[in-house]
C-alpha cells in the first residue's frame, strides 16, 4: 500500500477496475446492484484526456431529485437508465493519476483539481454526475467537454495543502456565494424584446423612461394601449427609432400568447389576468415590472419555479419614473439589516447562516426557522460564537413548536418593519406567500429552495411595487463563483469542514444518498471513494469507530484537514 506522501502526490498505476455506483432507474433500489457499488473496468484516458482519482464526493438534494426522476430528470432527459446508466456525484475533489499523451505539458501527476458541474459544450448542456460520469466512481475520465467547454476550463486547481472535503463542498458553497454575488440587470436586454403596456385610463401622462432611455435598446419594442398623443408613448417612439415597433390599442391577455419578452413593464392597474399572462411570457432571465400604486385585487398566479431556475424576476415602482423600478440594491444581505432565513436547519440552511454568521459586515439579526428541531438546535452551537463575535444576534424559531400564532407574533416583535432579506431554503410552495408579506422596503425575497418548473403559488405582489421589493432566485453556479469561493476557503475566509456532519466509505454511499433523502442530518454527508469500507459515521460518533481520526476533530465535532489525512493514513 502507498504511503500518505504518495497517495497525495498521485503516483502509482491505477487499478484495472473500480468500484462505483451506477444508477440502473429510479429509486435507491436502482442504484448499483443488490444495494452495493459494482466493479467496472476503470476508464482510461485517450491522448487528450485525463485519468484523476476522486478523493471525496459530497452528496447533495439535487442526486435525490435524480434519484427520484431517472430518466425524466431534466438533464437526462430521455437516457435509457437501465442501457445506459448514470453516476451521479457532482461536488468532487480530484488528483490527476494519468495523463493522456497530448496533454502531457499542460497536466502532471498530483494536480489537484475541483469541477465546475454546469457543463456546457458545444451548446448543450452536459453536467458532471449528469450526462457525465461523476464522483460516485473510485475514477473518472475527464475529456474535451470538461477541459474545452463553451466558457473555459471546467476543472479548477486546488492548493496542494487545501482538504479533500472542503475542496468538494466548494461546489455547494459556490451555489451558496452565487445567490449573493449575482448580479440584475438596471436596463433592458439589448437585442431583447421589451413590451410597455398601460391598462385602460391609465393617467401616462407623467410616466417618463428616466435612466432607462440611455440605453441599452431592445431589438423590437411592443406598445399597448399607449396609442394616441401620450408624452410618454411619442419619447419610447423615438427612443425605438432604430428598432422594430410593434403597437396595440390595448393591454390584453392574448397579446402574450405564444410569445416570450425579455421585458414586461406593465403601467396602471392592469388586471391580475394580464399580469398572469405576462408572468407566463417572460423569457429566461426576463424581467416583469409593475408601475402602479393601488394594491392588487387579488393574488395572481405566479410559477415560482421559473423565479429560481429561470432566472425571472418580479419588481416595480410607484413611481412615474420607469427606471426606479429597475434600480435596486445588491444581492448580498443587506449590512446592518435583518435576515430571515426558511429552513434554516438542512445541509443549504445551514450554510446560508454560517455565512451571514461569519460576516463581519452581515446583517444585525438573523433569524433561523425550522419544523425540526433536531436540525435547527444545531445552529445556535455551531454558529452561535461567530455571530456574537461580529456581534449579530441569532434567533432560532420552530413554527411547530410555538404555534401560527405566537410564531407570527414573534417574528412581528423582531421585524416590525419587515425584513431586509428573506431567504426561502425549504421547497415548500405553502411558504412562499407568507415570506413575501415579511420583506420590507427596498428587501429581497430569494427563493433560492429549487422547486420545480410549473409550481404555481398564489401571490399578492402588492409588496412589489408598493415597498420595491424584488424577487429573484438563483440555480447553480458559474466558474467564476466556483472559483471565488475556493479562493476564499484557502484564504481561511469560509470553512466548508464545518457543514461535514458524517462521512463514510464507497460503500456507505447508498447509505449516505437515503440520509440525504430523509434529512437524517443538518451537515452534508462526504464520502471518500477511495475507502471501501468505512460505514456512514456521524461526526459526533466517530469515536467510538475511529479514535485516533476523532482526536484531530475541532472542539463541536468540527471535521478538520488533520482529521481528514488521519482518515486516509488510517486506511493506507
Amino acid at each position: 500500500m502507498p504511503d500518505l506522501a504518495t497517495y497525495r502526490a498521485g503516483v502509482g498505476a491505477a487499478p484495472d477496475e473500480m468500484l462505483a455506483w451506477p444508477l440502473h432507474g429510479t429509486g435507491l433500489e436502482s442504484l448499483g446492484r443488490g444495494g452495493r457499488p459494482e466493479l467496472i473496468p476503470t476508464p482510461q484516458p485517450g491522448p487528450r484526456e485525463l485519468l484523476c482519482r476522486v478523493d471525496a464526493a459530497g452528496l447533495c438534494f439535487s442526486d435525490i431529485k435524480i434519484l427520484t426522476l431517472g430518466s425524466k430528470h431534466p438533464r437526462i432527459s430521455g437516457r435509457d437508465l437501465s442501457r445506459d446508466p448514470v453516476i451521479m456525484g457532482h461536488e468532487a475533489a480530484l488528483t490527476v493519476v494519468a495523463v493522456g499523451a497530448e496533454l502531457q505539458q499542460q497536466y502532471h501527476l498530483g494536480d489537484r483539481f475541483v469541477v465546475q458541474a454546469d457543463i456546457i459544450y458545444r451548446g448543450q448542456g452536459v453536467a458532471f454526475g449528469y450526462a457525465l460520469p461523476g464522483a460516485l466512481a473510485q475514477f473518472t475520465r475527464i475529456g474535451a467537454e470538461i477541459l474545452e467547454g463553451d466558457e473555459g476550463r471546467y476543472i479548477i486547481p486546488i492548493e496542494p495543502d487545501t482538504g479533500y472535503a472542503e475542496a468538494a463542498l466548494s461546489e455547494p458553497w459556490a451555489c451558496v456565494e452565487r445567490s449573493y454575488r449575482t448580479t440584475h440587470r438596471t436596463s433592458f436586454r439589448q437585442g431583447g424584446t421589451a413590451l410597455l403596456g398601460a391598462a385602460a385610463g391609465a393617467d401616462t401622462g407623467a410616466v417618463v423612461l428616466g435612466e432607462l432611455a440611455s440605453g441599452p435598446w431592445p431589438a423590437r419594442l411592443v406598445l399597448a394601449g399607449l396609442s394616441g398623443v401620450s408624452q410618454f408613448g411619442a419619447q419610447a417612439r423615438s427612443w425605438q427609432a432604430e428598432g422594430e415597433l410593434e403597437e396595440h390599442d390595448a393591454l390584453t391577455p392574448a397579446l402574450f400568447e405564444g410569445r416570450q419578452f425579455a421585458d414586461i413593464v406593465l403601467i396602471g392597474n392592469v388586471e391580475p389576468e394580464v399580469i398572469e399572462a405576462a408572468s407566463a411570457a417572460l423569457d429566461k432571465g426576463g424581467i416583469l415590472c409593475l408601475v402602479r400604486s393601488d394594491p392588487l385585487p387579488r393574488p395572481v398566479r405566479v410559477d415560482v419555479g421559473r423565479i429560481h431556475y429561470d432566472d425571472v424576476h418580479y419588481l416595480g415602482t410607484t413611481s412615474s419614473d420607469l427606471s426606479t423600478g429597475y434600480r435596486s440594491r445588491a444581492s448580498d444581505l443587506k449590512p446592518g439589516g435583518k435576515a430571515w432565513f426558511l429552513g434554516a436547519g438542512g445541509p443549504m440552511g445551514q450554510m446560508h447562516v454560517q455565512r451571514a454568521s461569519e460576516d463581519p459586515d452581515g446583517p444585525s439579526l438573523i433569524v433561523a426557522s425550522d419544523v425540526d428541531a433536531d436540525r435547527l438546535g444545531t445552529i445556535p452551537e455551531r454558529y452561535g460564537a461567530a455571530a456574537q463575535q461580529n456581534a449579530i444576534e441569532l434567533v432560532c424559531l420552530d413554527p411547530n413548536a410555538l404555534g401560527p400564532e405566537a410564531f407570527n407574533g414573534r417574528l412581528t416583535s423582531l421585524a416590525r418593519e419587515g425584513f431586509d432579506d428573506v431567504v426561502c431554503l425549504a421547497p415548500v410552495p405553502a411558504l412562499i406567500p407568507g415570506a413575501l408579506a415579511r420583506v420590507g422596503r427596498d428587501g429581497v425575497l430569494n427563493l433560492f429552495a429549487g422547486l420545480a418548473r410549473g409550481t404555481v403559488v398564489e401571490l399578492d405582489l402588492t409588496p412589489v411595487f408598493q415597498r420595491g421589493v424584488r424577487l429573484i432566485g438563483t440555480s447553480g453556479s458559474a466558474i467564476s463563483d466556483l472559483e471565488f469561493t475556493l479562493r476564499k476557503t484557502e484564504r481561511g475566509q469560509l470553512s466548508p469542514n464545518r457543514s461535514v456532519a458524517a462521512i463514510g466509505g464507497m460503500r456507505a454511499a447508498r447509505d449516505g444518498l437515503e440520509a440525504v433523502q430523509k434529512g437524517r442530518f443538518a451537515g452534508k454527508v462526504v464520502i471518500y471513494p477511495q475507502i471501501p469500507d468505512l460505514a456512514l459515521t456521524r461526526l459526533e460518533d466517530l469515536a467510538a469507530v475511529l479514535p485516533d481520526v476523532a482526536a484531530h476533530l475541532a472542539e463541536g465535532a468540527v471535521w478538520t484537514r488533520e482529521a481528514e489525512l488521519a482518515l486516509i493514513e488510517h486506511y493506507l
